[in-house]
């Protein structure tokens, strides 16, 4: 048998954050998953799925997660039943999530009305940091991996550039 659940999708609200009597961490939080394709309306339709993490994986939601961010949960689907305060049986149905990814930055969303003008001096930063890089073969050591390391870290594009003579590979080497 296979249980078993993956899904993308942005927070409805901020994750909240709890713990149990025994001190052990367990975030909800609930994501909101557009559906592949179209109502009779043409509207997208939109899930709303309950999400359960536990232990670190719950306080790296809670703090990193917000209303609203893009993430990706990968676990199982569990149902439970409860009494409510009026003695009625409630039914839930909920994605226990083993592994939660953070699908963008954390400051994203923060970051967005400065996006243009932030990202075209970080381009120019990195392009300064790309020119800056010294060739294979012009004072760079190599390390025991085989690629060119320089003493300020830099990785080389491509560490067979040095060379200059063909690779050898069999075609019973090629994975494909």
């Amino acid at each position: 048998m296979m249980n078993r659940v993956v899904l993308v999708g942005r927070l409805t609200k901020d994750p909240e954050l709890r713990y149990t009597p025994s001190g052990v961490a367990v975030c909800n939080f609930t994501l909101a998953c557009n559906r592949n394709f179209s109502n009779e309306q043409g509207e997208r339709e939109t899930d709303f799925i309950n999400i359960v993490v536990w232990r670190k994986q719950a306080e790296n939601a809670a703090k990193y997660l917000k209303k609203g961010s893009l993430c990706g949960a990968d676990g199982r689907i569990q149902s439970r039943s409860y009494d409510n305060n009026e003695g009625r049986r409630v039914f839930i149905t909920e994605v226990v999530a083993e592994s939660v990814q953070f699908l963008e930055p954390k400051n994203n969303n923060e970051n967005q009305s400065n996006q243009s003008s932030g990202s075209q001096s970080s381009n120019q930063g990195n392009r300064q940091q790309n020119q800056q890089r010294q060739p294979v073969g012009s004072g760079v050591s190599r390390g025991s991996n085989g690629f060119g390391r320089s003493s300020g870290n830099h990785f080389n594009s491509d560490p067979f550039a040095d060379d200059g003579k063909p690779i050898d590979i069999s075609d019973d080497d090629l994975p494909f």
